[in-house]
């Protein structure tokens, strides 16, 4: 017995990833206006990549290619976003993991950062850690934010799945052979 995936539509799938961008932007808002807890220059970043991938999933929503080409291109497009979100939550993950005396120390903020360098630097400079960015602040379940950001971000990574899986099947009806009567 087989199963397969129910077979959806660019949109359908992009609406899906758009949804849960929405769910993953409100729970990080919530957390910082309502629960007080000030997102690290890391956290920001994956901010970033949940706008990215949302941006890509309403334009492709909109557009909802029929072909294979524009579904690969927003398929893709879409997971190098949530791509990007994983590893900087893994990253995160990883500073967060680290023992009291390894822990980089704390640069400067990331409004200072962003007002004098160039975004090449700032980028370096944030990726390589700062010790906010180490402190967990909040575990639920024993999982501190960042390994619910990656989790988040893994079933994130469905839609833009869906999205390539389109563009896969399209290329397997196109190329099928045609059965004659």
């Amino acid at each position: 017995m087989t199963h397969t995936l129910p077979h959806l539509s660019v949109r359908q799938w992009s609406l899906a990833g758009l949804a849960f961008c929405i769910l993953m932007m409100a729970v990080a808002l919530g957390l910082e206006h309502i629960g007080g807890l000030e997102p690290c220059p890391l956290c920001i970043f994956q901010r970033v990549a949940v706008l990215a991938a949302a941006v890509v999933f309403t334009v492709a929503a909109i557009h909802n290619p029929r072909g294979r080409l524009g579904a690969a291109l927003y398929g893709g497009l879409s997971l190098a976003a949530v791509g990007g979100g994983i590893a900087v939550a893994w990253r995160h993950l990883w500073l967060q993991s680290l023992p009291a005396d390894e822990v980089p120390s704390c640069g400067p903020g990331l409004d200072y950062m962003m007002d004098i360098l160039p975004l090449r630097d700032v980028v370096s400079m944030v990726l390589s850690g700062s010790g906010e960015c180490a402190e967990v602040d909040f575990l639920l379940l024993g999982l501190s934010l960042p390994g619910w950001t990656l989790i988040g971000f893994l079933v994130l990574a469905l839609a833009p799945l869906g999205v390539l899986l389109n563009a896969f099947r399209e290329r397997q009806r196109v190329e099928a052979p045609v059965e004659s009567p």
